[in-house]
C-alpha cells in the first residue's frame, strides 16, 4: 500500500489531489508542524534523512520497499505505477519534453524565488537590499508560467499531472498578492481548485492555508 506521509500545509497536498485524480489507493499519515518554528517534525526523518514533505513509501511488485521524498520523482512514480491511463502523460517527442519539463521546472527553478521571497520577508528591513533581485527573479518565473497559460486551460493544453506538479506554484504566488498581475495563473488555480479530486484531498488532507490571497 502506498503511504504518503503528509505534512499539514505543505507540497504533500499536491500528492494527495494526484492520487485523487487517478483514484489510486493510499493511506495518509500525518505530521504536523512545529507551532513555533514551523518546521516539519523530527519524525520524518525516520521515514527519509531529508526529514521534508512530501515523501511516500510503497511496496513494489517484487515486494521491495521503496522511498521517494522528490515531489517530481513522487509524480512520476504516482504517474507509472498508478495512472492506470486516467491521466494522459504526451507520447514521446517535442509535448513529452515539455510535460517532463513542467514535472522539474516547479521545484528545480520556479519554487526558489517564491521561498526566497517568503524568508527574506521574515527578515523585515534587513532583507530590503535583496528586494529587487528577488522581485526580478519573480516576475521572470512568473511570466514565463503565465506565457506558457495564455489561451488555454492546462499547462498541456489539457489537465495532466504537470498541473499538479506546478500548482504550488501558483498557489504561492496569490497568495503573495501576484493574482492581479497574473490573471492567467490567478485563473488556473480557480480552475484546478475547483476540481473535485482537489477538493476531496483538501477534506483528507486538512487546512491548507498559504497566506493571504488578493
Amino acid at each position: 500500500m502506498l503511504v504518503v506521509h503528509h505534512l499539514n500545509n505543505s507540497r504533500s497536498q499536491r500528492i494527495l489531489w494526484l492520487l485523487e485524480e487517478l483514484g489510486a489507493p493510499y493511506e495518509i499519515k500525518f505530521y504536523q508542524r512545529d507551532a513555533t518554528t514551523n518546521l516539519a517534525p523530527p519524525e520524518l526523518e525516520a521515514v527519509h534523512p531529508l526529514g521534508k514533505s512530501p515523501v511516500i513509501t510503497d511496496q513494489t511488485s517484487g515486494g521491495d520497499d521503496i522511498t521517494i521524498a522528490e515531489s517530481g520523482a513522487i509524480v512520476d512514480y504516482i504517474q507509472r505505477t498508478y495512472g492506470g491511463g486516467k491521466l494522459p502523460v504526451p507520447a514521446a517527442g517535442p509535448d513529452f519534453e515539455k510535460y517532463n519539463e513542467w514535472l522539474h521546472y516547479a521545484e528545480g527553478s520556479a519554487m526558489l524565488p517564491l521561498m526566497v521571497n517568503l524568508y527574506v520577508m521574515r527578515l523585515g528591513e534587513a532583507g530590503a537590499p535583496l528586494h529587487p533581485r528577488i522581485q526580478s527573479e519573480m516576475a521572470n518565473h512568473l511570466g514565463y508560467v503565465e506565457a506558457s497559460l495564455a489561451g488555454r486551460d492546462w499547462l498541456m493544453g489539457e489537465f495532466t499531472a504537470a498541473d499538479a506538479q506546478m500548482s504550488f506554484v501558483g498557489e504561492v504566488a496569490r497568495a503573495f498578492g501576484q493574482a492581479p498581475t497574473y490573471p492567467n495563473i490567478a485563473n488556473w488555480v480557480a480552475r484546478f481548485q475547483a476540481r473535485p479530486a482537489y477538493v476531496r484531498a483538501l477534506e483528507k488532507g486538512g487546512a491548507y492555508n498559504l497566506g493571504p490571497q488578493k
